[in-house]
């Protein structure tokens, strides 16, 4: 284990380690001389050999990487501590330290051997020195040697849980950044899907229209120069109006149609400039007693019955359109039929292909209004049978009346 993969409290560890081996061969050098044996220079002498080894060991590179370099050192280390042992009875305090050294280094499959094997060593110099082998003799490195092992065990495990923490919470953070990416990018569709919707139901209509004005004008001059006036003005109108509408549906704001009276009125004033605008007979009615409905609902409502409308002006051909808002306990329904040539709606293509040409996108428009409201929309057309759009939206639950005192 490197010194930077070492956490804070590993690093406290091996420093007390150190400090402990250090006072321990302290301690046996200074009772050798205060107790004047007669090994006592021999003492000094072990203890600062195994001292400057056991410091040099952690500072050579290969110790730190290779299990077998780590092997040696601990060797040398425990060879020393045998002299020690045999010179001095103070040397089976080092077994302790010993003990935590061979666990740190070692695998665990040699950690314990060598061990029990200092275990062994410390239990039989005490006794060689003191003649005798009693209970303390035996339990004291046999105790210091099970807490060795149990703290080492602890630590490493309590270190295992800790990674697996660390790299959980690396994941789980990791997954919240991907998580905003992608709320990211759902947002930035939904609002692009928003703005198709929103220009293909108001600019692109209002371009179109503008367009047939244009033509039409074109058409009456110079014979019928009042007509074509009249159709320059509503074409400058529709331009004026599609300028409001874009700058409101960027600002995400309500249709002006709505802001200035009901859903009804707003669909009875589009069948109007529509008919005025393209010729055709348009005729709005509504069934059903009219309610407020949220503004989302009205908004939807009314984008449809402009794409609907919209459509039969451009590609159906038709000499009537009528259009019908029904309110009903539990929801709203809107239906658009024509008298126009038809079509088969399973062979629209879809929006973007290369068979579409820039078709398609309002009945795809109208239906994402529709689900997004967890409404329907339904399609019904045949070539020469004319087309109905029928779109059904639930009206949100009203809310209760407030009770009276009785």
């Amino acid at each position: 284990m490197t010194d930077h993969s070492l956490t804070p409290v590993l690093r406290v560890l091996r420093s007390c380690l150190h400090l402990m081996v250090a006072a321990l061969l302290a301690l046996a050098a200074v009772r050798a001389v205060a107790d004047r044996v007669p090994g006592a220079p021999a003492v000094i002498v072990t203890a600062v050999a195994l001292f400057a080894v056991y410091v040099a060991g952690p500072r050579l590179p290969r110790v730190r990487s290779s299990t077998g370099a780590a092997g040696l050192w601990l060797g040398a280390v425990a060879a020393l501590w045998l002299v020690l042992l045999a010179l001095t009875p103070d040397g089976v305090w080092l077994a302790f330290p010993l003990f935590f050294v061979q666990m740190h280094l070692l695998p665990l499959r040699w950690a314990l051997p060598a061990v029990a094997a200092t275990t062994l060593a410390a239990i039989a110099g005490f006794g060689w020195h003191t003649h005798t082998l009693s209970v303390g003799t035996v339990l004291g490195p046999f105790l210091g040697a099970a807490v060795a092992v149990a703290v080492v065990l602890g630590y490493e495990a309590l270190y295992r849980e800790s990674e697996q923490r660390r790299r959980l919470i690396e994941e789980l953070t990791a997954t919240r950044g991907e998580l905003a990416v992608a709320e990211h990018s759902a947002g930035v569709l939904a609002e692009r899907e928003r703005l198709a919707r929103e220009i293909h139901d108001t600019l692109a209509q209002g371009l179109s229209s503008i367009q047939l004005l244009l033509r039409a004008a074109e058409r009456a001059l110079p014979e019928r120069p009042e007509t074509a006036l009249g159709h320059v003005r509503q074409a400058r109108t529709a331009a004026v109006d599609n300028l409001a509408e874009a700058r409101r549906f960027v600002r995400a704001l309500s249709p002006p149609d709505l802001e200035t009276g009901s859903l009804p009125a707003a669909l009875e004033r589009l069948c109007a400039t529509t008919a005025r605008a393209s010729g055709l007979s348009v005729h709005c009615q509504v069934s059903g007693a009219p309610t407020a409905l949220p503004t989302p609902h009205e908004v939807a409502l009314l984008r449809i019955a402009q794409s609907a409308l919209a459509n039969t002006v451009q590609h159906a051909r038709a000499g009537r359109v009528e259009l019908t808002l029904s309110y009903m306990d539990t929801e709203v329904a809107l239906d658009v039929v024509d008298d126009g040539a038809g079509f088969r709606p399973a062979e629209v293509p879809a929006p973007g292909s290369a068979a579409a040409r820039g078709t398609g996108f309002g009945l795809a428009a109208m239906r994402a209004r529709a689900h997004a409201l967890r409404g329907t929309l339904a399609v019904e057309s045949a070539p020469g049978e004319g087309t109905a759009v029928a779109v059904t939206l639930p009206c949100p639950a009203a809310p209760a009346p407030p009770e009276t005192a009785s």
